[in-house]
C-alpha cells in the first residue's frame, strides 16, 4: 500500500465541512426556536384578545392566566403597557399589547386591536 499525495488534504477539508455545516444547523435550530416561540405568543394574544371582546377589557384574572402562560413560554420582563384594563364601551376599540424578551434577551412586542367592537 503507498500513501497517495494529498489524502490528508482532502480529510482536513471534508472534516472542516462537518464543522461548518454543525455550526450552520445550531444556528438554524436556535433560529427556528425564537420563530416558535414569537408564533406561540401570538396565538396566545389571539386568545385573550377574542376573551377581551365578550368582557371589554383585560380582566385581572385574564392578566395573571396570561403572564403565567408567557412565562411557561420563556417570556420574561412582560409589559402589558397599553392594553385595555378598564372595560371599554361597545363602541370603543379594545387593544392588548404584550412586550418582553424570549429567552431573556431577544425582545418582541405584539399588539391586537379589537375589530369586532368598532
Amino acid at each position: 500500500m503507498t500513501r497517495e499525495k494529498g489524502n490528508i488534504v482532502n480529510l482536513i477539508a471534508a472534516g472542516i465541512c462537518v464543522i461548518a455545516m454543525t455550526a450552520v444547523m445550531a444556528v438554524y435550530l436556535e433560529c427556528i426556536f425564537l420563530v416558535r416561540q414569537k408564533s406561540q405568543v401570538s396565538q396566545l394574544a389571539r386568545k385573550y384578545i377574542l376573551k377581551m371582546e365578550t368582557t371589554g377589557c383585560l380582566t385581572a384574572n385574564d392578566r395573571t392566566e396570561l403572564v403565567l402562560e408567557l412565562e411557561r413560554l420563556g417570556v420574561t420582563q412582560v409589559d402589558l403597557t397599553g392594553t385595555t384594563m378598564d372595560a371599554a364601551n361597545y363602541s370603543e376599540p379594545i387593544s392588548l399589547e404584550i412586550s418582553g424578551k424570549i429567552k431573556g434577551e431577544f425582545p418582541f412586542e405584539e399588539k391586537r386591536v379589537s375589530t369586532s367592537k368598532n
